[in-house]
């Protein structure tokens, strides 16, 4: 049985906080506002897996109401809703992902971005797309005020 879901993420660029993105610390003078570390691209890629599997999502598993999940590496909730996927018996087949930012420029990272999910994953590297864009300016990414992100997974048990 193969599934496909679908997740979206956005948080606002504050300054103060550190720009997570994909798992990768980049350099930049803001960075995201959440709970956790606010990487959009893990929590959106977090969502289109666990709506592949039909378990709710993130904010089900690791709500931002909770101590535990303050502060929390997005690469610890992948890891988990790897696990998690795994108790229905699925596993990840490939994510599509696509990053919208104005700034920085997110095409020099996405090799690394890349590497660094399919070792959380613990799948080829091969399995994750990843694709950045602008909003040529437009809207509150084309305004520098957030990023957002949006993922396709597909899982098969």
């Amino acid at each position: 049985m193969i599934r496909v879901g679908m997740g979206y993420d956005v948080h606002q660029l504050v300054a103060g906080r550190d720009l997570w993105m994909g798992g990768i610390k980049l350099e930049h003078e803001l960075g995201l506002l959440g709970h956790s570390d606010a990487d959009v691209l893990i929590h959106a890629i977090c969502d289109a897996i666990l709506g592949a599997a039909n378990m709710r999502d993130i904010g089900y598993h690791f709500p931002d109401t909770s101590a535990e999940t303050d502060g929390m590496d997005s690469k610890i909730i992948l890891k988990k809703t790897i696990e998690l996927i795994a108790t229905k018996g699925y596993r990840l087949v490939n994510i599509d992902a696509t990053i919208c930012a104005e700034r920085p420029k997110m095409n020099p990272h996405i090799p690394a971005m890349q590497v660094c999910m399919a070792q959380v994953i613990g799948c080829d590297v091969d399995a994750i797309s990843i694709k950045a864009t602008t909003t040529e300016k437009l809207g509150f990414t084309g305004r520098q005020e957030g990023i957002s992100a949006y993922a396709v997974a597909l899982i098969e048990r």
